[in-house]
């Protein structure tokens, strides 16, 4: 199922136990999705603080979702304090 149809399913309220698979789908899809970006902006030089405000998430809200998560190959700016 596309991810188009997932989210018409979600959106549909005749079915809640359909619907809430779908949500779950969704999520996951999202999570994966936002990792993928998250990896993608550390590649390109941008700092946890970049992403954060991208993400609309404080710096240590996005550092903690990911920062264990992310291809540890990759270069990861330090913040200068």
């Amino acid at each position: 199922m596309e991810s188009s149809e997932i989210a018409a399913v979600a959106s549909d309220t005749s079915d809640p136990r359909a619907g809430l698979r779908a949500v779950a789908s969704l999520r996951l899809l999202a999570d994966t999705l936002e990792l993928q970006q998250v990896e993608a902006a550390l590649r390109a030089g941008l700092k946890w603080q970049d992403i954060a405000d991208a993400l609309g998430v404080t710096r240590q809200a996005v550092h903690k979702k990911h920062a264990k998560r992310v291809d540890p190959t990759i270069p990861i700016p330090r913040r200068n304090t």
